[in-house]
């Protein structure tokens, strides 16, 4: 902590004395408020994380290219390790905020799904979170971890969640859309942490929304419809079920490869994975009875 401390003061854009003060939540970052004469910021420290598919590089231009589009806190300095942004003083979203303004969100998602590749630079990245789960896997088996023996189911399930995709647009997605990613500041709905951010199809931030939120069955179909304009069919129902069952593994599997390579400060990993695990166990026991 004292470290991090230090490097923060030492940063060339402050106006005079600073006083820092640690923000609760990450899972893989540390994070600072930060006030001093120039105002309010919001220090973000994180290493690459290449088991993780994380590169601070990638996150700082996605994050610069929300601002631009309307999306994210303006980002006002970076270097290698650190990422100082604007402190919005927005409201974070719980589970029952997302499900509660879900055509705020639904249109959010929309929009940045549409708006961010006009300002996105640089080699693209591509999220398929499919490829992710047999990555993770690898990663998982030659790093010794506990969960070796379940792999095989894992990947397994991965191949069936994937064949019940339906084939849609490519758009740039968020990809990480925790309810803790969503701010409001009694106006507008921002986003949050880009670190996960690349091309993929609208489906995964959907699922992930819905999954992450705790949305019921009809919920989850009301998100779809308010983002897609129509009333899902059969199957775009089933690509969602089945791609909010992929967002849980691959949030269980994160935190697999998270007790391998990871320490954050109060963040127990074993606990997420089992976490995650319990959530998949009961959203693949609905996706199975409704669709087989």
């Amino acid at each position: 902590m004292q470290a991090a401390e230090d490097r923060i003061r030492a940063l060339p854009l402050w106006k005079g004395p600073l006083t820092i003060e640690p923000l609760k939540g990450g899972l893989s970052n540390e994070s600072f408020l930060i006030t001093e004469a120039g105002g309010r910021h919001v220090a973000r420290i994180g290493r690459d994380f290449p088991f993780h598919h994380v590169f601070r590089e990638r996150e700082i231009m996605a994050a610069r290219a929300a601002h631009a589009a309307g999306f994210g806190p303006e980002v006002r300095y970076a270097e290698p390790g650190i990422m100082v942004t604007e402190f919005l003083g927005a409201r974070t979203f719980a589970g029952e905020d997302v499900r509660a303004n879900a055509p705020r969100i639904a249109a959010l998602i929309r929009r940045f799904h549409e708006e961010m590749p006009r300002h996105v630079s640089g080699a693209g990245f591509m999220f398929w979170v499919f490829h992710v789960l047999r990555d993770y896997a690898r990663t998982l088996e030659t790093g010794g971890s506990r969960m070796r023996a379940e792999l095989p189911g894992y990947l397994a399930l991965a191949d069936e969640l994937e064949a019940a995709q339906k084939p849609l647009p490519i758009v740039f997605g968020h990809n990480d859309l925790l309810p803790a990613n969503f701010l409001d500041d009694g106006e507008k709905l921002w986003l949050i942490d880009f670190e996960y951010a690349g091309f993929n199809t609208a489906m995964f931030d959907l699922a992930g929304t819905a999954s992450n939120a705790g949305m019921s069955e009809p919920e989850a179909d009301a998100l779809l419809s308010l983002y897609f304009g129509t009333e899902p069919d059969a199957a775009l129902r089933r690509a969602h079920a089945a791609m909010q069952c992929a967002s849980l593994l691959r949030e269980a599997m994160w935190a697999m490869v998270s007790e391998l390579y990871m320490k954050a400060p109060g963040v127990d990993y074993v606990a997420y994975t089992a976490e995650n695990l319990e959530r998949l166990d009961a959203a693949l026991g609905r996706y199975r009875s409704t669709f087989g």
